[in-house]
């Protein structure tokens, strides 16, 4: 298996950004640890994780609405990628995420562990599963 070098995977949030990265093979997506949203420094935070993490490109969860149209935190998500590009010379690619929260809430489900009530750091552990879902989705497409 050729070495296509590794993704980053975003869900981008006000609170939290989830994060997750993948193999050198791109065939595995893992969690790793979700930052807190800082507003303007968001995209430079990102691009510098990307290089932290040897990252060749990142691969961000576009939140559209059920028929596919963008709404308010797909506009955002947007914007926010607009920064990115202009922070990092790595390809920025958005996602459709439509169905990655829920999928992370079930499979933490399964794990035994209750979304609803997850606070802080369970809270990034949410968004960084959901970054991996994006991420393996993705990857799955390509």
């Amino acid at each position: 298996m050729a070495d296509h070098g590794r993704l980053l995977g975003v869900d981008y949030g006000e609170a939290r950004i989830g994060l997750a990265i993948s193999d050198p093979t791109g065939l595995i997506a893992t969690p790793i640890e979700a930052i807190k949203a800082a507003g303007a420094a968001d995209a430079a935070n990102i691009a510098r994780v990307a290089v932290e993490q040897e990252a060749r490109g990142i691969v961000v969860g576009l939140p559209l609405s059920l028929d596919g149209s963008q709404g308010p935190a797909a506009r955002k998500v947007n914007a926010f990628c607009d920064r990115l590009r202009k922070a990092t010379d790595l390809s920025v690619i958005t996602w459709d995420e439509r169905m990655t929260t829920v999928e992370a809430h079930s499979l933490l489900r399964e794990a035994g562990k209750s979304p609803s009530k997850a606070r802080g750091a369970a809270r990034g552990k949410i968004d960084s599963a959901s970054a991996a879902i994006i991420l393996d989705s993705y990857m799955q497409s390509n």
